[in-house]
């Protein structure tokens, strides 16, 4: 197995035990579930129905998305009021830039050539403008456990069907860990 870890920071991200999806060679998209912890439950190969999702959920059980929970990310903002550490695309913007600057660093450290650092900077250019930029409002925002903000902070959103979940990533803001 492969544990992916911010370059910056060292928190675990992801692992290879998600499918992901690769987006101009500058971030991953990955799928997630919401799944119910919190309660005793056995497992008998079924998908739950809706009443028995909303029974756990009365018996004290919590909605968790899993990479959230399996990686301890951390919400970046109030979840009870719903506010965001992020509230305009400026404020992201400024992080985002800094954030760069510092995989950038690293890349050429670990040898990557121009060829590489232009292609990944224009794929995150590209995705920004097309993916985050106007649907900023539906990303969530989350750090690694550390919460240290200065490193990689990952994105959650919905798929177009409005209930599956998925995560971004920025590619080269990771390194492997085999375990």
């Amino acid at each position: 197995m492969i544990i992916y870890k911010d370059i910056v920071t060292g928190d675990e991200i992801i692992s290879d035990t998600w499918e992901l999806k690769e987006i101009d060679d500058a971030v991953y998209e990955i799928d997630c579930k919401k799944v119910t912890k919190g309660t005793d439950t056995i497992d008998i190969g079924a998908n739950p129905s809706a009443e028995e999702q909303e029974e756990a959920l009365e018996e004290g059980g919590k909605q968790v998305i899993d990479i959230v929970d399996a990686f301890r990310l951390t919400f970046l903002g109030d979840e009870e009021s719903g506010s965001r550490a992020f509230t305009t695309k400026k404020e992201y913007m400024g992080h985002l830039k800094t954030y760069m600057k510092k995989v950038t660093e690293k890349m050429k450290e670990n040898g990557a050539d121009e060829a590489q650092i232009k292609a990944f900077q224009t794929g995150a250019q590209n995705y920004y403008t097309k993916k985050i930029a106007p649907n900023f409002k539906d990303f969530d925002f989350y750090a690694g456990e550390s919460m240290d903000t200065d490193g990689m902070v990952v994105l959650l959103n919905y798929r177009e069907d409005g209930m599956t979940p998925y995560v971004t990533i920025w590619k080269y803001g990771l390194t492997e860990m085999k375990v």
